[in-house]
């Protein structure tokens, strides 16, 4: 796949996760450009475009993870998370999401938006599947609590 294809397949998808993840525009474009410059570099061959997005997504994670620890990020506001067009409602919900620590935020992510199953999330992120429920779990609980306590009357 070339430089071009492989951002116009997969850009968005990576952008998002690091813009949730990182809470910040430019380093959410900082670690997108890293990650296509670690997949043009050092990426294995792939036995499927599905073994190759899972590839890109754990490549994702470890990225975002290790700029979180490796430096004080400052986040933007957010409301500029938003598009334009974007019902009000969702907002809410991004607003909660953003909220909750990065381990939960993560797992919701690709489980509800990127529709990973928990086997496939567990081997994305390097833990076991019991984990991953937990996590979802849990963080469906955190995201529940604070929805209600923050944006319902």
């Amino acid at each position: 796949m070339t430089a071009r294809e492989l951002v116009n397949t997969y850009g968005d998808m990576i952008y998002r996760i690091c813009l949730v993840s990182l809470k910040n525009h430019a380093d959410a474009e900082d670690a997108t450009q890293e990650i296509f410059l670690k997949y043009l570099t050092r990426a294995p061959a792939f036995s499927s475009p599905d073994h190759e997005k899972a590839w890109l997504i754990t490549v994702t994670v470890n990225q975002c993870r290790n700029m979180l620890r490796s430096q004080k990020l400052i986040p933007t506001d957010p409301e500029l998370l938003h598009p334009p067009d974007d019902p009000a409602e969702n907002h809410a919900v991004l607003d909660a999401l953003l909220k909750i620590p990065e381990k939960f935020r993560t797992v919701l992510m690709l489980y509800y938006i990127y529709g990973y199953k928990i086997n496939e999330i567990a081997k994305m992120i390097g833990t076991s599947a019991s984990a991953v429920k937990m996590r979802l779990s849990k963080g469906r609980k955190l995201l529940a609590d604070l929805y209600r306590k923050e944006y319902l009357p």
